[in-house]
């Protein structure tokens, strides 16, 4: 499992709470966490396919 799906799925998690919560702020403390894991997620995909390009980039030097 790559580092951007756990977080993906940590993120998922966080928004179910969210969607459970009763209370605002701990449902709001969830969204804020949602939209954490979904920035890392978002950070760990590119540095992903940064890495790819500089490989592939290598090779064909």
């Amino acid at each position: 499992m790559s580092e951007a799906t756990l977080f993906r799925a940590r993120a998922e998690a966080e928004r179910a709470n969210a969607e459970a919560a009763v209370l605002d702020n701990v449902r709001e403390r969830a969204e804020r966490a949602a939209n954490a894991w979904s920035v890392m997620a978002d950070r760990a995909e590119q540095t992903l396919a940064a890495r790819e390009r500089r490989e592939a980039a290598r090779t064909d030097a």
